[in-house]
Order: C-alpha cells, then structure tokens, then sequence
C-alpha cells in the first residue's frame, strides 16, 4: 500500500512524448515496452497522446470508436484535430495523435505567455524547438478537453511528460489546469548532451559548471529554459539513472525527486527452435552482403560484433568503437576472421545499387566493390567522421585481413533496401555488440542486446552501465556485459581494455559461449520492467500527493 493509501494510484494517467507511435530513438523503446506493464495497471485509463505529422504511422491502429462522445464533441466544439486508436505493441494501449501544426498561427502569443508566465525566452530558439513546442501546446489541450468533457475533477489525474520537447505542455497545464499532477522527465539535459557533443569535458568538470551560462555559450539558451522551468513547476521530476541525475542537479538547478531507470519487455525475443532460426537467418544475410561487398567468401564461423545508435560520434563512443576493430586488426592475435559492422544511421543517399545487383544474384563475388566499407552511399561521403576515420586508421578490407569494418548507415527498419531486416532481427545474429559511451543518460542498445543474448560491451558513465555493475561484476564478457571504466580524458584505455575483452571472447569454446549468452538472459530478466515500474508509481503517488497540497484539495 502507498504511504498516502491505496487511493494515491492515479484514476486517469496520460503519458506524452514526441515519440509516440514515431520510432526516432530509445524514448520509443521506453514508452512501447512500458506500455503493457501500464495497461495492465490501469487498463483503458492509461492514454498516450503523440504527433500526427500527416504522415502514415505504421504502430498506429486507428479506432475512431475509442472515446467517441469526446471526440464528436471536440469535431463540433473545438479546434483540436485529433485521431483515436491503438498503439501496436504489446498491451495496445489507447492513443491519441493530435495535429499540431494550426496551433503555428497562434505561436507568437504562446511564445509570449510562456515568457510573461515563466520566463522562457523563445526568441533564441531554432531547429526543432517551434515544431516541438506546438505539438506540446496540442497535447496539453487535449488533455484539457479530456479532463473537461469527462468531468474529472474528483479524479486522481497524472500527466506525463518527456523530455524538453513536452516541456511547454506541463507550463501550460500548471496555468490553465493546475488541478492535475505533473511528471516530467529528462532523459538527457540539453546542456550536458550539448558540452559532451562539442568535445567539453562534462564529467571532471561538473561542479564547475553553471548551466545557464553554458546554454548560452553554446546555443541552447531556448530549449535548456524550457527544460529547466519544466523540472522547477513540475509536481514530480524524474530522470533515468543516478549519473542524470547528478547532472540534472548541477545544469537545471533541481535535482530529480526520484530515478526511474529504463526496462524493458523481450517480446520479440524468440526461444528455443525460433531463437536459433531467427540467428541463422540473421547471420546468413550479414555474412551474404559481406561476402558481395567483399568479393570474397566469408568464413561461417567469422566473429560477428557490432556497434548501434544514434550518430553521437563522441558520445556513443563511435569513435573508440573503430579505434578499438583496429586494435584487434593490427593485434595479429585473432583467431578468428572477424567482421565488425556499425549500425549507425546516418545520411544516406541511397542503398548501393551495384550491391543490390550483386544480392540477386547467385554466383559468387570474386572482386572487391568499390569502397568495400560501405553498404548505402552517403550525403557528403568526404565530411562522414566515420569513413574518415575508417580511411584514416588504414583499413583496406582485404580477403586476407584478419578483420573487416563495415558501415550500414541507414535506419533498419526492415525495409533499407539491402538487408530488409529490422534492428533486433539482424542483433541476434551478432557474436558480441560494444557501446563504449561517453555520454549515455541510460542506454538501451547494451540492454537490448543482453535480451537477445548477445554479450556486450558498455562503460560506467552509462546509466545501463552503473546499473549492471551493481548487480553482477561486469569484469569480462563471462556476465553478460563487461563494463569498462571511462572518465573525460581515457579515450586509449578504453579502446584497448574494449579490443582485449573482445579477444577474449572471440576464442571462447562453444559451452563458454552458451554460459555467457545464458548470464545475458538471466541479467537481462532483472531489468525487465516488473521490477523497474515501482519508481514510476512512486512518481506518481509524489505528483498527487504534492498537486493535492498545491491545490488545497483532497483525494478521496
């Protein structure tokens, strides 16, 4: 039972974020594999809102019945233009896409109020922060006409939202409907992501930061206000892991009432018959467009490691990750022919079309393509970090190279035109995966690969990272994850410690192999979100609780 008593569960929760039902990063992953331990909970009384952009959304099931009195009412009354239906992942949860782009013609009174209000100066502001704030401003009002239509003012009513990019939802309901409870979370402050992104130390430096000071030095002045207003007016502030939050402290100037680490639910991770098909496949069609990029076969037992992620080159750790392949290269110490691949998406042109050919055909490739490190041609190919530094550091991938480096840098969402498989069903063909972050909130890449019992490789300045090495040693691959210890200015210590870990690995036996992927599975279980939901309902409980003393009022 709660401390205020079983009634401190909200009777109604929205949760909103810009990537609801719009798979762009690991908040996706957050919210979809969260999204059953929810419903569960709260059943249809749980609602996530996210973005219609006009265009198709493929997770979208759409239900025009669901809430059908409001929204016919909010069709005749209102402005709001929104889709009902289901999110489909695991729970199918109620959804609701609210179009956001009217709310532009109203944006320079809202920009306005926001600063006469609280003092966030949006006259700084560009990229994505206008087309983030409107969408925050129509999910906040739909909320509003939810709570308004269905008289829920005698319901516990909690809102959640994530990142800066809903920031201007929260301030504009603690103004116009400060009844509800509000809970934002950082998943990563703009000022910290922005200094580690430039090349700053972040970490030694820590208490030497002032993060107003910082946000106008770099740029971010408008979206770190936002941020920091949305922590100090939210009800309850959360953030991801212990490392955020020490962040949060020092650049938003609050520090978070409670930590709320990442789970996650391995739906999609076969067993038994289906787990070994499914890495079969996934090994077959890696090592197949090797072999044609190559122009040369590729033994069935290579090595198969990989990196992933958002194209952060320094803080993801991209960097070391190829630092470290040319290491074991140069090492003269495989004993396996090993391929190292960088899932990282970046911007494409198009899909290699000599490849494409190459891939229908069945005979084999006997010449090296041109560029044989590259899968997809690339925008501006000569500024790429990544090709520079493949070039830079010698790699030739040839046949008789001990290892070979490739990039896929397109988004693998099954349908990238040379593998046509998504994410997790090429990650379960890989031997071992490496995330050797620098700046890393949580981390869902090493935690995903665990679930599909592929051993990794992260640091402890990932929040996934210190929260493993709490849990098991983390010395050596023998655990599931080797966590290696990286500080501001360690760069060539992590890439060796990464190269020697990997090494041992690769000349692991066939038992040894199967106790790793087993440890992988059984850490991977502890982070599931059956244990992790707890925070969030103490979240919760501490949003209502403090909106109820705020309000004066009293939840019965």
């Amino acid at each position: 039972m709660s401390k205020y008593g079983e009634t401190a569960r909200p009777d109604f929760l929205f949760e909103s974020s810009w990537e609801v039902c719009n798979k762009i990063g690991g908040i996706y992953t957050v919210l979809s594999t969260k999204a059953r331990t929810l419903h569960q909970q709260y059943g249809d009384r749980v609602i996530f809102i996210g973005p219609d952009s006009g265009q198709p959304a493929p997770d979208f099931i759409a239900d025009p019945s669901l809430f059908s009195e409001w929204t016919a009412y909010v069709r005749a009354h209102e402005t709001l233009r929104l889709k009902t239906g289901r999110w489909n992942v695991a729970g199918k949860p109620p959804v609701i896409l609210v179009d956001f782009k009217p709310f532009f013609a109203e944006r320079n009174a809202l920009f306005f109020e926001m600063w006469e209000t609280f003092g966030v100066d949006s006259s700084v502001a560009y990229g994505d922060y206008d087309e983030s704030c409107m969408f925050a401003c129509a999910a906040a009002l739909t909320v509003q006409s939810f709570y308004r239509f269905h008289h829920l003012e005698d319901k516990r009513v909690v809102v959640h939202f994530d990142e800066w990019m809903l920031g201007m939802g929260l301030l504009y309901l603690r103004k116009h409907l400060p009844a509800v409870a509000t809970v934002f979370t950082t998943h990563a402050t703009t000022v910290g992501r922005s200094i580690a992104g430039n090349g700053k130390p972040l970490y030694g430096y820590m208490k030497g930061y002032d993060g107003d000071r910082m946000a106008r030095e770099l740029h971010v002045e408008a979206k770190h206000a936002l941020e920091k207003q949305a922590a100090h007016r939210a009800d309850c502030f959360t953030t991801v892991s212990d490392i955020t939050a020490l962040e949060c402290a020092r650049l938003l100037d609050r520090a978070p009432d409670t930590v709320t680490p990442n789970g996650f639910e391995p739906d999609s991770v076969p067993s038994g018959e289906a787990y070994d098909a499914k890495r079969g496949r996934a090994r077959q069609t890696l090592l197949r467009v090797a072999e044609k990029l190559l122009g040369a076969p590729v033994d069935p037992e290579a090595f198969l490691v990989a990196t992933g992620g958002r194209y952060e080159y320094r803080n993801k750790g991209i960097d070391v990750f190829i630092d470290a392949m040319n290491r074991l290269r140069l090492s003269g110490e495989l004993r396996r022919e090993t391929l190292a691949f960088l899932l990282v998406p970046a911007w494409v042109y198009a899909p290699r079309a000599d490849l494409k050919a190459a891939l229908e055909q069945d005979f084999p490739q006997t010449v090296p393509m041109q560029t044989p490190f590259l899968t997809h041609w690339l925008h501006r190919m000569a500024d790429d970090p990544v090709m520079n530094f493949i070039f830079h550091a010698g790699f030739s991938n040839r046949p008789s190279d001990s290892l070979k480096i490739i990039f896929v840098p397109c988004y693998m969402d099954g349908n990238d035109g040379i593998f046509n498989l998504s994410y997790y069903d090429l990650l379960i063909g890989m031997d071992a995966t490496v995330f050797p972050s620098y700046y890393e909130p949580w981390g869902y890449t090493p935690l995903e690969s665990i679930a599909f019992g592929v051993p990794t490789v992260t640091t402890d300045l990932a929040g996934f990272g210190a929260w493993a090495k709490n849990v098991v040693a983390g010395e050596t691959m023998d655990d599931g994850v080797a966590i290696v210890r990286r500080t501001d200015d360690n760069y060539f210590e992590v890439a060796e410690t990464v190269a020697g870990i990997l090494l041992a690995l690769s000349r692991k036996k066939d038992a040894e192999r199967k106790a790793v992927r087993q440890a992988c599975f059984d850490l991977a279980a502890k982070a599931g979100w059956k244990h992790f939901i707890a925070r969030y309902d103490t979240a919760y409980e501490l949003a209502l609780a403090r909106a109820a003393e705020r309000n004066k009022t009293t939840y019965e």
